[in-house]
């Protein structure tokens, strides 16, 4: 596996990473940037993976960690917040409160503690959620009230952690008064959902004196072999910040401003996949998918645009589908993009090396992958948020 040896610049304070997971921000900084982080992480297995890859690690309730010893000692901050409550794979009962999430971080930022107010206003929203989902369920896999109320009380909790990147802030940047160094840096990643309080988060940073950018980024355009677009927040307290420049493209070559872009990674690339292993189909005259060397026959046009969604062919053509939790399926059962990956093929395809090495069951695998931020992406945004320029030559092999 490799490691950061090869450069490192000067590190002026602790890197901070909330809700690190298996090591997504946390191998994206020491490959490309040569930092290091302190990553805060509740899952057992995450943690026994951010360990066995050499990144520090405090196990804990990002909700419940105090602040206080860190204040004045902080010189970046990451963050990305759960994303289930927000995403199309997840319940989404998050989007439903995208307002009421957004006045919660305003008055986080003005030094109220709202959270369980947060929580007490989404559960009733949450609760009747579940009971609609369990009456779904077959009646003799249906859950008691007693399991209902605490799987909303779940959903209501992870909703809420939307706002600690906020108390995290008001934090280090509202109460440092003085003390020790600034927080210079702060960078956050989830959903394209979370769009929106990103830029809340921003527009409250401005309102503090720093530079701040929101949009949404794509890991394709970063060179890894899957589109998996990010919501993403870029903000300094000491330099003018913009969004990281795009280095791959569907379209490539020099553009009409001087710039140059490498074609995209396709799926198959990323895996090293040749055409023997996974056979593009051939589509006969009656229409029928089989393995073969070319990927059309004589098919009708319906056939052929079948063909072409198959993922066995797009895989030599592009970019996969968003990895999910459950790694298999590329972009999610709803895809129709199954592969039967294994855990380690969809960790290459999140730009984790294929050596990196997670802990836990192979469920408990797949779950921190696709839940990890990819940390080539990672990387980018760091590096646009801390000035520190990206250095390929840091992917050394051990």
């Amino acid at each position: 596996m490799a490691f950061a040896t090869a450069w490192a610049p000067h590190q002026k304070g602790i890197v901070l990473d909330g809700f690190a997971g298996p090591g997504g921000w946390s191998e994206g900084i020491r490959r490309w940037l040569g930092l290091h982080d302190v990553g805060l992480e509740w899952d057992e297995s995450a943690c026994r993976t951010r360990q066995t890859a050499g990144h520090t690690t405090i196990r804990v309730d990002v909700s419940a960690f105090v602040l206080t010893p860190l204040i004045g000692r902080v010189w970046g901050l990451l963050m990305s917040p759960p994303c289930t409550k927000l995403s199309a794979a997840g319940s989404g009962i998050g989007r439903k409160y995208i307002s009421l999430l957004a006045d919660g971080i305003r008055r986080m930022f003005r030094g109220e503690d709202c959270r369980q107010d947060v929580r007490d206003a989404v559960f009733p929203g949450a609760l009747a959620e579940q009971r609609k989902r369990n009456s779904r369920r077959a009646e003799a896999k249906r859950w008691s009230e007693e399991q209902l109320v605490r799987a909303a009380r779940d959903d209501a909790f992870v909703t809420s952690l939307m706002l600690e990147p906020a108390r995290f802030l008001y934090a280090l940047v509202c109460q440092r008064e003085g003390r020790g160094q600034p927080l210079e840096f702060c960078a956050f990643e989830q959903v394209p959902a979370a769009e929106p309080l990103w830029q809340v988060y921003a527009y409250e940073l401005r309102r503090l004196g720093w530079s701040a950018v929101v949009g949404v980024l794509d890991l394709a355009d970063y060179g890894g072999g899957q589109e998996r677009p990010r919501a993403v927040l870029v903000a300094s307290s000491v330099r003018e910040v913009r969004l990281p420049e795009k280095t791959h493209g569907k379209v490539w070559g020099d553009d009409l401003f001087g710039g140059s872009r490498l074609p995209q990674v396709t799926m198959a690339q990323a895996l090293g996949w040749g055409y023997t292993q996974r056979p593009a189909p051939t589509v006969t005259g009656g229409g029928t998918a089989t393995g073969g060397a070319e990927p059309f026959g004589n098919g009708s046009r319906k056939a052929m645009r079948a063909a072409m969604a198959d993922p066995r062919h797009w895989a030599h053509h592009r970019p996969a589908h968003t990895v999910s939790g459950t790694v298999g399926h590329v972009g999610g059962k709803q895809s129709g993009g199954h592969l039967n990956l294994e855990p380690e093929e969809g960790a290459v395809l999140q730009t984790f090396e294929a050596d990196y090495p997670f802990q836990g069951t192979k469920s408990q695998r797949a779950r921190q992958i696709g839940d990890a931020v990819p940390p080539l992406l990672a990387a980018h945004v760091v590096s646009a948020a801390s000035g520190i320029p990206i250095r390929q030559e840091l992917a050394v092999a051990a």
